[in-house]
């Protein structure tokens, strides 16, 4: 595991604020907001996520049956805040074995969604056909939000998107035929204003999924 922050949007080695420069700096993206490295799955982890995040930090709520706490991650410093959250989950696919869910939550630009969607860019507005139904849908903070295919992704996974608090909410889910998950009308809460309850949530092992997309 990387025990420094890296671009959120390649990986890459990034450089602190210093003398000749006030933010972050990737060799190849320019400024970004570094992605500190991922904590394995505790409630203590959790709440270090929760408490510098300045977006949702969306988790399933209840967990689907059999379903675990994963790995989670920020994008972000101590003077920004975290400007994008990743939430993983683990647990029985629709059709048999296990599956994987990253919810990914930022704002425009950060780029870590796409990361782990495997796809071109920063943004899926690109790539979404809002003129059409969306193909999937979340209850996310109460509110219906409509999540829409996003093409071009590895063939293993199945990437949607839409927006969600005025903010980007994408669900990555591997492999790909798990996807069926996205249509069952799963209940998102966002963490930062579940209070005590979180403290209940099961933890599994660290995913793999989480560390390197």
């Amino acid at each position: 595991m990387r025990g420094e922050p890296s671009c959120p949007k390649c990986g890459g080695r990034v450089r602190a604020p210093g003398l000749f420069a006030d933010s972050w700096q990737c060799d190849v993206h320019g400024v970004v907001h570094p992605l500190q490295p991922v904590l394995p799955p505790s409630v203590e982890a959790l709440d270090v996520v929760v408490h510098r995040a300045r977006v949702p930090v969306w988790m399933p709520w209840p967990l689907p049956v059999g379903w675990l706490f994963t790995g989670a991650a920020f994008a972000g410093d101590d003077r920004s805040g975290g400007r994008a959250t990743a939430v993983a989950c683990t647990g029985p696919g629709p059709l048999g074995g296990m599956g994987e869910l990253m919810l990914v939550a930022e704002e425009l630009g950060v780029g870590l969604g796409a990361r782990y969607a495997g796809i071109e860019g920063l943004d899926p507005g690109p790539y979404m056909d809002v003129d059409k139904p969306a193909e999937a849908k979340v209850l996310a903070a109460g509110r219906p939000t409509p999540l829409w295919h996003v093409p071009g992704a590895p063939d293993d996974r199945a990437v949607f998107a839409g927006e969600a608090r005025g903010l980007w909410l994408w669900a990555v889910v591997w492999p790909e035929q798990s996807g069926l998950l996205m249509y069952d009308d799963l209940v998102l809460t966002d963490l930062r204003d579940a209070g005590a309850e979180s403290d209940l949530l099961p933890c599994g092992a660290l995913s793999p999924r989480i560390l390197e997309p």
